[in-house]
């Protein structure tokens, strides 16, 4: 009513109280413990800690595995030794590339003064006394160890920095070539280089499985055949180059005389490796198991000459 008077005692308010939304700060928490999230509780279940413990060490075990297997067939950690190289050795493993016939006559030249003073009968246990001896020694790596040995410290050592420079040496050269003859392009250029690169894996797959077939133990890694296949570069830049120069008749006469070289030198090399020790110091050892070996060391070497020819006859003109 309008002429009615609002009673001061009335408790109702003046106004509507519209707070009740509003959230009250609770007092009666303070004192408590820190709120306790959904995931909580998940994370202190103890079959959730061995879950993810069991999970840990199983993804553990398994790149162990994977590092294991990886670097059986590729020792990525021991990479670093193959490209230990210094002046000296790359000078002297080039010399040995193109005139393998020199390491025979160098080991007979420093043994010589030693091994005269001696006769068989007087002479050490532990004294070379034939040339066959010293021939065998000399193409034997000195160290052997579980680590591949640094190439600067044995010259019968594989290393992989040649094998490396020769191949992006043969590209370059084979651009060179190609552009002398105006038949240079980048695509070609790509297939030439992507080509050699084929054939080189071709050839260490090809030498892997014929190891796995013949059940040949030896210490030859992936590393090892990658770097005896690509040492045949050298001696293809010697043939191209020489084709620059003297034309098609220096390029085979050169050819030759590296692809003998390579096929002596992997023949050397490789039969330490891959026949038994009495076949490989010379004696007559009977067995098929001796015989395919020695098939394998031929094959093998017989192959980089045929390499060599393919992959730089269309080069010359």
């Amino acid at each position: 009513m309008r002429g009615a008077t609002m009673d001061p005692s009335d408790p109702s308010p003046l106004f509507e109280d519209t707070s009740a939304g509003v959230n009250k700060p609770d007092h009666a928490g303070v004192g408590k413990g820190p709120d306790v999230y959904p995931g909580q509780a998940l994370l202190s279940d103890p079959m959730s800690n061995l879950a993810m413990a069991y999970g840990s060490s199983l993804a553990s075990h398994g790149k162990e595995m994977m590092d294991k297997n990886l670097d059986r067939f590729i020792p990525i950690s021991k990479l670093k030794y193959y490209f230990a190289v210094d002046t000296v050795y790359v000078g002297k493993k080039l010399g040995l590339l193109v005139f393998p016939y020199m390491h025979e006559i160098t080991a007979v030249n420093l043994h010589a003064d030693f091994l005269q003073p001696f006769s068989p009968e007087d002479a050490p246990v532990e004294v070379l006394t034939s040339v066959d001896d010293l021939d065998i020694s000399n193409w034997e790596v000195s160290y052997q160890q579980d680590t591949p040995v640094a190439p600067r410290f044995d010259i019968n050592a594989p290393d992989l920095y040649i094998p490396v420079m020769g191949f992006i040496t043969y590209v370059l050269v084979a651009g060179l070539a190609l552009g002398t003859q105006n038949r240079f392009s980048p695509e070609i250029l790509g297939i030439q280089a992507s080509s050699a690169l084929v054939w080189l894996i071709i050839e260490v797959l090809a030498v892997l499985l014929s190891l796995y077939l013949v059940t040949v133990n030896t210490d030859l890694t992936t590393i090892d055949l990658v770097a005896f296949s690509g040492y045949k570069y050298v001696g293809m830049i010697v043939g191209v180059v020489a084709g620059f120069l003297f034309g098609r008749t220096g390029y085979y006469l050169s050819l030759l005389w590296c692809c003998v070289s390579i096929f002596v030198f992997t023949i050397r090399t490789l039969r330490l490796k891959i026949l038994s020790e009495a076949a490989a110091e010379g004696r007559l050892v009977r067995g098929a198991k001796n015989q395919l070996r020695m098939y394998l060391t031929m094959a093998i070497a017989a192959a980089q000459p045929v390499f060599m020819y393919w992959l730089t006859f269309h080069l010359v003109r």
